[in-house]
C-alpha cells in the first residue's frame, strides 16, 4: 500500500467509528507518522503546538487499537494497516465489511482508494449502494468526434478514478482538442459520482461568485433528497468531502491576466490561488479537472509521488489520427497527408482549417504548396493571434527571436541577442514551455513551424 491508500483506508475507519472524516490536523498526524517524521517535525510542519500533535496522535491510536482489534500506535501504524489490508477480512470495495470488531453496513459512503479486496461471499458480492447523481453539463459543448486519444482517455480515468487525484490539469496549445478530450472523458465517467457540474469560466465568474455557483448546485440537489430545513449552506471543502463530486472548469486561462507570464492572476481573482491549494491539500473525495492553454502556477509539471494533482500537456496527434481528420474534410486521396501532417503538427484544429482551405480552392495541395509550404488561413491567423497577444513583451521578443532562426537557440544565445537579464530569461522560457509554444530539444529551443511563419508574417507585415 502507499502513502495515499493507507491515508484513504485509515480515513474510511474513523469515518465509521466517529461519523467524521479526517480532519486536516488528523491527516497531517498520519502522513507524518507514514513518513517517518517526529510529532515535534510534524507540528513544525502543521504550525501548531506539539501537545496538540501529540493530543491528536493518542485519539487517533485509540480509535484505531478498537476497530482493528490490536494495539496500534505511533511506532507500528504503517505495519497494521497493511495487515488490515491482507487480512482480506475488509471488502471496503463492495461496501461490506465482516468482522467482529469492524462492522460497515451496505449502503455507506466510501473514501478514495480503497486497493484489492474481493467479496467475503457471492451473497453480499452483489450489494452496492444506491448512488443518486446530480449533474449540471448545460455548459458542456455537445460531444463531437474524439480524433484517437485512448492513451489520453486511460491516463485521466485512471487518475480520477484509481488514484483518486483531487486537482488535475488538462493543458496545451489552442486547437490542440482539450475540451473535446474532456466531454468525452466525462461522457464515461460522469455516473461514478453523485454530483457533476462543468462550468465555462469568464470574466463574471470572481472567486466568491463561483464558490457560489457550485455551492448553490450543491445545496440545492441536497434538499431535493431531505426534508426541508433551516440550516445554511455548507463550505464548499465541506460538499467535496462529504459527497463524491467532478467539477470540470473550461478556460481556466480567463483567470489570468494578458501581457504577464503565463499563470498570473488577474487582479480580483487571486483568491483562487487559496480555493486550488484548498483543493489540493485538504483531505477530500472529490476532483476539480482544470482545462486551458495556461494553468494555475502553483501546478508543477512534474509531480512528486503521492502528490494529489496531476497535470497531463496535450501533443498533436498521429499520422492515422490526423488522416481520419483530413480524410472527413474531404482530403482523403491527397499524396503527401503526412508532411501535411507533420507540418501542422498533429493539431486538430489547425488541420481542419488548413483542410478546409484546400478543399474550397480545389483541392491541388501539390501546387498550394510548391512556393510556400505553410498556409496560413485566416481563421487559423485569428487563432494565433488570440494566443500570442496574451503574451508578455519579453515572451514576444524570445518568439521573434526563434522565428529568425532556422535552427534551435539555446539560453546563452537568447541571454546574448535579447535585452532580458537572465535572472528573468528562465522565466519567459519557462512560461513559454508551459504555454505549449516552444519545443525543448536537448539543450536548444525550437518554434512550431506554423507558429513561425506567423511569427514572420507579422513581423514583416
Amino acid at each position: 500500500m502507499n502513502l495515499k491508500e493507507m491515508l484513504n483506508l485509515a480515513d474510511k475507519i474513523v469515518f465509521e467509528k466517529t461519523g467524521q472524516h479526517l480532519d486536516d490536523l488528523q491527516e497531517a498526524v498520519l502522513r507524518g507518522t507514514l513518513q517517518r517524521e517526529t510529532y515535534k517535525q510534524i507540528a513544525t510542519d502543521f504550525d501548531c503546538s506539539e501537545s496538540s500533535v501529540r493530543k491528536v496522535g493518542a485519539e487517533l491510536w485509540e480509535i484505531l487499537s478498537e476497530e482493528l482489534g490490536e494495539e496500534v500506535s505511533k511506532s507500528n501504524f504503517r505495519s497494521a494497516m497493511q495487515r488490515l489490508q491482507n487480512s482480506n477480512v475488509v471488502n471496503f470495495a463492495q461496501d461490506v465489511v465482516v468482522s467482529s470488531t469492524f462492522n460497515v453496513c451496505a449502503g455507506s459512503r466510501q473514501p478514495p482508494d480503497i486497493p484489492n479486496s474481493h467479496p467475503p461471499n457471492e451473497e453480499t458480492s452483489n450489494t452496492k449502494p444506491t448512488k443518486t447523481s446530480h449533474q449540471d453539463l448545460s455548459e458542456m459543448p455537445e460531444l463531437g468526434v474524439l480524433y484517437d486519444r485512448t492513451s489520453e482517455l486511460d491516463t485521466l480515468t485512471t487518475w480520477i478514478l484509481q488514484q483518486r487525484c483531487r486537482l488535475i490539469a488538462l493543458t496545451g496549445i489552442s486547437g490542440i482538442g482539450k475540451t473535446a478530450l474532456a466531454t468525452q472523458l466525462v461522457a464515461q465517467i460522469k455516473d461514478e459520482f453523485e454530483y457533476v457540474i462543468w462550468c465555462n469560466l469568464d470574466e463574471s465568474h470572481t472567486p466568491d461568485e463561483f464558490q457560489h455557483k457550485l455551492i448553490q448546485f450543491f445545496s440545492q440537489s441536497e434538499n431535493l433528497n431531505s426534508p426541508p430545513t433551516n440550516q445554511k449552506p455548507l463550505p464548499l471543502i465541506k460538499y467535496l468531502q462529504k459527497y463524491r463530486c467532478l467539477v470540470i472548469l473550461d478556460d481556466i486561462q480567463n483567470l489570468f491576466i494578458s501581457g504577464e507570464l503565463a499563470g498570473k492572476y488577474k487582479s480580483g481573482y487571486e483568491e483562487y490561488r487559496s480555493l486550488f491549494k484548498q483543493i489540493k491539500t485538504l483531505f477530500h473525495q472529490s476532483c476539480f479537472l482544470l482545462i486551458g492553454w495556461e494553468q494555475p502556477r502553483e501546478f508543477s509539471q512534474i509531480e512528486s509521488q503521492n502528490i494529489p494533482s496531476c497535470t497531463l500537456q496535450l501533443t498533436g496527434l498521429d499520422i492515422a489520427a490526423g488522416w481520419q481528420i483530413l480524410k472527413d474534410k474531404g482530403l482523403a486521396e491527397i499524396d503527401n497527408y503526412s508532411e501535411l501532417i507533420h507540418i501542422y503538427q498533429g493539431n486538430p484544429l489547425w488541420l481542419k482549417s488548413v483542410a478546409t482551405l484546400i478543399k474550397e480552392l480545389g483541392g491541388c495541395v501539390s501546387e498550394l504548396l510548391q512556393d510556400d509550404p505553410i498556409l496560413l488561413p485566416e481563421d487559423l491567423k485569428d487563432n494565433l493571434q488570440q494566443t500570442v497577444s496574451r503574451l508578455s513583451d519579453w515572451e514576444k521578443q524570445v518568439l521573434s527571436l526563434l522565428a529568425r532562426e532556422s535552427n534551435g537557440i539555446n539560453l546563452a544565445k537568447l541571454l546574448e541577442n535579447t535585452k532580458i537579464p537572465s535572472s528573468d530569461l528562465v522565466n519567459v522560457v519557462q512560461s513559454l514551455l508551459r504555454r505549449c509554444l516552444i519545443e525543448p530539444q536537448e539543450s536548444f529551443y525550437t518554434l512550431p513551424l506554423v507558429l513561425k511563419q506567423y511569427m514572420i508574417t507579422t513581423m514583416y507585415r
